[in-house]
């Protein structure tokens, strides 16, 4: 069974939506095999976003994703990668159709709402840097 990591992130959090976004996961049969949740500090942020902290919008994503906690949570399930980002819809919120999460309730590229692993290998890194203690 393929596991994928995703975030809620702060603004589900603020919105209180965690608990709508988490049903729609396990409606599509995934199971949630670890959560918790913890505020995201700049080295792990630094880690998590390796590929753009060098660029001049990482100021803005690290100060979004640190403004209050995330809940990380490791999903399993057949083809849960693939499927996982399906249920969210585009990256950019404005550009998701309706009925995925992203587009029913995030806002634009960076308040959407759940980050999700984008490959095998990134569920595996993430997983790691998220849930060490597994």
């Amino acid at each position: 069974m393929e596991q994928t990591l995703i975030i809620l992130k702060p603004d589900c959090m603020e919105k209180r939506i965690a608990g709508e976004v988490i049903s729609r996961f396990e409606k599509a049969g995934f199971e949630i095999v670890a959560s918790k949740v913890m505020r995201l500090d700049s080295e792990i942020l630094r880690e998590h976003y390796a590929h753009v902290a060098d660029l001049p919008f990482f100021p803005d994503i690290e100060a979004f994703m640190s403004s209050r906690a995330v809940m990380p949570m490791i999903l399993a399930g057949d083809d849960v990668i693939a499927k996982v980002r399906e249920l969210l819809g585009p990256t950019n919120s404005k550009e998701a159709p309706a009925g995925t999460i992203r587009g029913d309730l995030g806002i634009d590229m960076m308040r959407n709402v759940v980050h999700a692993s984008d490959s095998p290998a990134a569920a595996i890194a993430e997983k790691k840097r998220f849930f060490p203690e597994l």
